[in-house]
């Protein structure tokens, strides 16, 4: 027997009809239902056989009067009666099993649609989701049973995932603004000077300058940029590198690299550097030690303070690294660590590129730690990093991939 043509040219088959939930839930009822019917109705009819046998007392020979004057054998009244009375309780048996049925398989329908409902819903919000229709949820408002926490779940998710959506959507309005801003300084400069005829040689050396520091500017963003996208790409998998280093060596280099500028403005630092081993990418560990020393200076104010602290437990190795500088509000912690934010508002156009917490928050994730932030009660900030020690995740290891959460102390 040939195939037919559109199969053997390969194309599509017709899809085989599949039952819905809602019917196999009835189907499964109806079943259930008309099978326990039907025993009950055998066990009335066999109790009903076994029941009706009068005349298994009277002597044999015995003979009954009918009320129609008839006389009959006892034993052939008996056999008649049961045979009566049997056919009668099957006939009438299977009339109320039937009824029974239908009753019970159209309830049975009806009350898997209502409950399943929610699922409907479900199924009909997914399909209506888009970036634009995010802001829509299942509201289910019946009873708290298993569909009500499905819908809940799923509401809760579209929550995560709209905040996701706004945060993304935040970060590359605030990228965007920060990469044309040098941009349009250069241009600005570039445009202003040449269009003057009298421009000398003093005025392209100070637009050079301006060009180099606005170049230096989006250069600076670009890479951050890049690193937070190289950190969140590890994150909650296994490191591209992975060697055993010490924080206390990274941090040592970044308070190095910032020596100038804390002479420049006076600042106090009182170091404690204990060796911190750990094991992952070096990389990313010195920029993290490197942003969290540099946030440390530039946001500290003359003649302050700052502290930074190394040392391990065996389990656990950490960074702290602490700072004077302006009142940071309580509720504002938290949006530290978001993109091109600070102090919970927006830090584009502010010096630096926004991106120092939100790289340090990804490199601890990324290499199973977490990060913690405290406001300190006369101004500054405290942050202190938490890392698997090398002792308890040697070179090498797969260690371990789950995500962790990053926490921030109010």
């Amino acid at each position: 027997m040939s195939a037919s043509p559109a199969t053997a040219a390969g194309g599509p088959r017709r899809r085989r009809l599949r039952p819905t939930l809602r019917l196999r839930l009835t189907l499964l009822n109806g079943v259930l239902l008309v099978g326990a019917g039907a025993i009950l109705v055998l066990l009335a009819w066999l109790l009903v056989r076994d029941a009706l046998r009068p005349t298994d007392e009277l002597l044999p020979g015995t003979t009954v009067v009918l009320a129609d004057g008839r006389t009959l054998d006892a034993g052939e009244w008996q056999r008649q009666l049961v045979h009566a009375a049997s056919g009668e309780l099957l006939a009438k048996g299977l009339v109320a099993l039937l009824a029974i049925s239908v009753v019970g398989v159209a309830g049975a329908y009806a009350v898997a649609g209502r409950a399943l409902r929610p699922l409907h819903q479900v199924t009909a919000t997914a399909q209506r989701l888009g970036e634009a229709t995010l802001d829509q949820r299942i509201g289910y408002s019946g009873a708290d049973d298993e569909v009500a926490e499905l819908a809940k779940t799923f509401d809760a998710m579209l929550d995560r995932i709209t905040a996701a959506f706004e945060a993304q959507r935040r970060f590359v309005a605030n990228a965007s603004h920060e990469l044309r801003t040098p941009l349009a300084v250069m241009r600005t400069e570039i445009d202003v000077t040449l269009s003057d005829d009298e421009a000398d040689i003093a005025e392209y050396r100070r637009m050079a300058t301006v060009v180099r520091d606005a170049s230096e500017r989006a250069n600076g963003l670009v890479d951050a940029l890049l690193v937070l996208a190289r950190s969140e790409a590890q994150a909650g998998r296994r490191l591209g590198r992975r060697t055993e280093c010490d924080l206390a060596g990274g941090t040592a280099n970044a308070l190095s690299a910032v020596r100038r500028e804390v002479e420049r403005i006076g600042l106090r630092v009182q170091t404690s550097l204990e060796p911190a081993p750990v094991v992952g990418d070096p990389g990313l560990l010195d920029r993290l030690a490197g942003n969290l020393v540099e946030n440390a200076v530039r946001y500290n104010h003359l003649h302050g303070r700052m502290w930074v602290r190394t040392g391990t437990d065996g389990r656990h190795s950490w960074l702290v690294v602490g700072n004077t500088g302006f009142e940071v509000d309580p509720a504002d912690v938290p949006g530290l660590f978001e993109p091109f934010r600070r102090g919970g508002r927006e830090r584009t156009g502010a010096r630096g590129s926004g991106l120092g917490l939100s790289i340090v928050r990804a490199v601890c994730d990324a290499h199973g730690g977490t990060v913690q932030a405290v406001a300190q009660p006369g101004g500054g900030l405290e942050v202190t990093v938490r890392l698997p020690s090398a002792d308890v995740v040697p070179a090498g290891a797969g260690g371990d991939r789950r995500r962790p959460e990053s926490t921030v102390d109010r």
